[in-house]
């Protein structure tokens, strides 16, 4: 069995998370993800027994899971996702909000949630999705190419919509469903949003990141290529958040189910209410 890649070190990223709550978190982001879960949640017709907030950064998402009325317990692991501490169909519900964003292996992860909920329990996840910050990676590439004569990762790679739905697809899951939620927030400059995400513990955990010291003329070109590609009118510069949702059920016999190639008992031209033609045959006019 081959071993999945190590991307991200997991011990930076916790130093980072609580070096970010020592300085006073900016909470903004997951706010705006929380609320949006609470309304996904009011769309869900049915009552969850035993739910899983998995490692979220802040407890946003707990009090919507408490507040919702559809989730009786609520369990929250501040673990590794990857080796989630669950037997196999013991949870109606898992919660994801970023607590998936630095994992390794995220097919892995996928497989033990869906063995972790019990028939049409349900998965709802949220992560950072391929756009965010690529205002920040083009200006540090532009920087770096022309003062350092070489790039390196300064903002991590980050999960594309179409690749987290067939993630879901391979870990087992039933009617998977991945949307994408855009948000443009503006900063007084590239500085400002620097510091916000810092205050995220959202900065760089990479294993392969540069450990050389960024230079103040890489830093001060950064800004310049930043504010001059991707500043509004007043001076002030747009940052990208792209929040990938995934949705999907661990099966069960009641779940709709595509029907088999051939087993329609209604014509397509008679439910369009047209006259059917055959190959070669030419409309009249």
């Amino acid at each position: 069995m081959t071993e999945s890649p190590t991307i991200f070190d997991r011990r930076l990223l916790r130093a980072r998370l609580a070096r970010a709550a020592a300085l006073g978190p900016s909470t903004f982001l997951i706010d705006h993800v929380a609320q949006d879960l609470a309304d996904r949640l009011a769309a869900v017709r049915r009552r969850f027994d035993r739910a899983l907030e998995l490692d979220a950064p802040t407890d946003a998402v707990r009090r919507v899971l408490a507040e919702s009325g559809k989730v009786g317990t609520v369990l929250r692991v501040a673990a590794d996702p990857e080796t989630l501490p669950f037997r196999d169909r013991s949870l109606d519900l898992v919660v994801s909000v970023f607590g998936m964003q630095f994992v390794n292996d995220v097919p892995g992860t996928l497989i033990q949630i869906r063995r972790a909920l019990r028939p049409d329990g349900l998965f709802l996840g949220a992560l950072i999705g391929g756009d965010t910050l690529a205002e920040l990676r083009q200006s540090f590439a532009v920087a770096e190419s022309e003062v350092e004569q070489g790039i390196s990762p300064r903002v991590a790679p980050f999960a594309d919509v179409r690749d987290l739905g067939g993630l879901l697809q391979r870990a087992g899951f039933a009617l998977p469903v991945a949307d994408v939620d855009r948000l443009t927030v503006r900063y007084a400059d590239p500085l400002a949003l620097m510091h916000d995400l810092r205050r995220m513990g959202a900065t760089n955990v990479l294993v392969e990141r540069s450990r050389r010291p960024l230079r103040r003329s890489t830093l001060v070109r950064m800004m310049e290529v930043y504010s001059s590609r991707f500043a509004d009118p007043d001076g002030r510069i747009r940052a990208t958040f792209e929040i990938v949702w995934l949705s999907a059920w661990a099966p069960h016999e009641s779940q709709q189910k595509p029907l088999r190639p051939g087993s329609a008992r209604r014509r397509l031209a008679d439910a369009l209410g047209t006259k059917e033609i055959s190959a070669g045959e030419k409309p009249r006019g």
